[in-house]
């Protein structure tokens, strides 16, 4: 399910085109160009990228603008924020003091903090790495500093859950792991990082928690050319261009600052689906064959996708977010692989949503078909996911009859998708009609036999 914004007319979205490094004009490069330029013209895309394939550049290119003026086009030596993947740099952190043998991943955090309350005494630094600790999220609501922060976690007098027993992915691990770097070397993270893992490293214009005056820096804003402030109410967070980016992806799959032994440690979650400290990955013995990560922050959205077996890499950077990133991926890794892609549509949802926001389902079938009428070229007719955002909307708002109804339709639509048989089995699920919801997903398990999801699902409601 994606979060809505209001989406750029295709006469106002950016056009400024600037293509650097092609190397030659290989008709993967081409294609490449051509999938992003028409989704930066369309409104989906504004930001930089790099795609390396079988070790050599395919695509490198800085599209659109660097802040809401429109009057600043974009290079590739703009650094962005990375988001969520600048916690990256503190979970290796962590282990290149494992690696010291300044601190054991066993130390409970109460060994650096004993002023923190009793749970400290319960959560080990894997436990921080891993999401198990128990820990509620970070209060962005009233946090606008370390120090807030600090206070609430002194203030906390019970965990969600007891530490090892479940998974929840939030800030709190990270801004622990960052104090315990901290305090352990005597830095503040942004010197540890800078210092340590940056510049040693060839990483020289890379940064942490940039202010609005540091130059070259890609600002953020919305689809309304509203600009963001770089806030970070917690600090550590790394900012990169895309030349860094990589440098740094290089740095995790060819071991250069921690071993590989540690690489698996943070990169191995506790179950398929959850997150460590790198992300998401695999290895084989010592070599890694994949690692994938991404980050959001304000209207930043990054991707970094590495497969060895290809020697490939892709990074996008972009600060106008269109939660799209995965779906361009997708698209590009489909291009150098010579098999088909779906063009880059516009969001009926995003586009709508005040209108949506207003009418039935029923109502809301009948603007669709009149876009597929009179716009069939510009969204995505021939995707499931189009209907399927307009039916999590209404699940959302808590209007579940409008939501089986686009659910029901777009079976109609995709009878061979299980996706949207799961889909509709969790609206009927939430309505509270289990006998419906059961049929639905049985029929989402049969099309798609790995939603194991689906299959715990059904096991509960056959209990019931």
């Amino acid at each position: 399910m994606l979060k809505c914004y209001k989406f750029l007319s295709l006469f106002c979205c950016a056009i400024t085109l600037v293509n650097y490094a092609v190397y030659g004009q290989s008709t993967e490069s081409d294609k490449i160009s051509a999938y992003i330029n028409k989704a930066n013209q369309i409104g989906l895309f504004n930001g930089n990228i790099l795609v390396i394939d079988h070790g050599k550049v395919v695509y490198k290119a800085a599209i659109g603008y660097a802040d809401a003026s429109k009057q600043i086009p974009l290079s590739t030596s703009y650094r962005f924020h990375i988001g969520s993947i600048a916690k990256e740099f503190d979970a290796v952190g962590i282990m290149m003091l494992k690696e010291e043998g300044k601190l054991s991943l066993d130390d409970k955090v109460s060994k650096f903090f004993p002023e923190l309350p009793s749970w400290a005494e319960k959560i080990s630094i894997k436990n921080l790495l891993q999401y198990t600790s128990g820990l509620p999220d970070v209060k962005w609501r009233t946090v606008t500093s370390d120090a807030d922060n600090w206070k609430d976690l002194e203030a906390l007098k019970q965990l969600d859950f007891e530490p090892g027993t479940g998974y929840a992915y939030n800030n709190n691990n990270t801004f622990l792991r960052r104090k315990i770097i901290e305090k352990v070397t005597g830095m503040t993270i942004k010197d540890f990082i800078e210092q340590k893992m940056l510049k040693p490293f060839g990483i020289y214009s890379g940064v942490v928690d940039p202010t609005d005056s540091e130059p070259l820096m890609a600002k953020s804003f919305n689809d309304n050319y509203r600009q963001d402030a770089l806030i970070y109410p917690i600090s550590g967070w790394v900012c990169l261009n895309i030349d860094d980016f990589n440098k740094w992806a290089a740095c995790i799959k060819n071991f250069k600052i921690i071993s590989a032994a540690s690489t698996r440690e943070i990169l191995t979650p506790i179950a398929p689906g959850k997150q460590c400290g790198l992300g998401f990955g695999t290895m084989n013995g010592d070599t890694l064959l994949s690692h994938v990560h991404d980050g959001i922050a304000l209207h930043y959205q990054a991707l970094e996708v590495t497969e060895a077996l290809n020697d490939r890499t892709i990074i996008l950077l972009t600060n106008q977010r269109h939660d799209n990133v995965y779906d361009l991926n997708t698209a590009i890794e489909a291009i150098l692989d010579g098999k088909t892609y779906e063009q880059p549509r516009k969001s009926i949802l995003k586009e709508y949503q005040k209108q949506l926001d207003t009418i039935s389902a029923k109502q809301a079938l009948l603007l669709y078909h009149d876009l597929k009428i009179k716009s069939p070229e510009a969204y995505g007719f021939d995707n499931e996911n189009t209907l399927n955002e307009i039916g999590y909307f209404y699940m959302d708002k808590n209007q579940l009859d409008d939501a089986v109804s686009i659910f029901e339709y777009n079976t109609m639509l995709f009878p061979a998708s299980g996706n949207v048989y799961d889909s509709l089995g969790e609206a009927y699920n939430k309505k509270g009609d289990k006998q419906k919801a059961l049929i639905n997903y049985k029929k989402s398990v049969a099309l798609d036999p790995t939603n194991s999801s689906a299959k715990e699902i059904i096991q509960g409601l056959e209990k019931q």
